[in-house]
């Protein structure tokens, strides 16, 4: 009779086991479905509240703030950018490079292109060479470049001058100091 029952209890210990790890299993999964609706709601409330905001705003016209400005008299010639006088301070690149189409440089040269392709380099000295200019081409190797070359010059000052004018039409001109 006593092995009977220590069987028994054995039998109800592993029934109670089952029954307590299915009645945590229940509830974990009611509470994670109960934590889901809960975001869907708050998510819900926000979209509506931005619609609610959104609609108040597209009835409502915007009226911007009226600025009153002093009256300025018309200026009669246009501003132009003051000539450089100090030109130690003119930013200059300095590079060795290698000429590949031209009559050759000088001291400082004013670039308006550089490309990695000998072509594209090559097409925009053409058009500069139509438009009056003493285009070359110039190789930097260290960074497979090909540089065109619009002016050059032996002083830095006639350079400066020379790339001001032309970044109306080439805004990105920069000077190079050839080593």
């Amino acid at each position: 009779m006593t092995r009977n029952r220590s069987n028994n209890s054995f039998f109800n210990l592993t029934k109670m086991k089952k029954s307590i790890i299915v009645c945590a299993s229940l509830c974990a999964a009611l509470l994670i479905s109960s934590c889901g609706s809960n975001k869907e709601s708050a998510y819900r409330k926000a979209y509506e509240k931005a619609l609610a905001q959104e609609n108040n705003a597209t009835q409502q016209p915007v009226t911007a703030p009226v600025v009153e400005r002093p009256q300025q008299e018309p200026q009669t010639q246009p501003q132009t950018q003051a000539p450089v006088q100090n030109y130690d301070n003119v930013a200059v690149r300095s590079e060795s490079v290698n000429l590949i189409s031209g009559d050759g440089l000088k001291g400082y040269s004013v670039v308006v292109g550089s490309f990695g392709l000998k072509s594209n380099a090559e097409d925009m000295q053409a058009r500069l060479r139509n438009a009056g200019y003493a285009a070359q081409i110039v190789f930097n190797p260290s960074n497979s470049m090909y540089r065109v070359v619009a002016s050059t010059f032996d002083t830095k000052a006639a350079a400066v001058n020379s790339r001001d004018a032309l970044r109306s039409q080439y805004a990105d001109a920069w000077l190079l100091y050839s080593k």
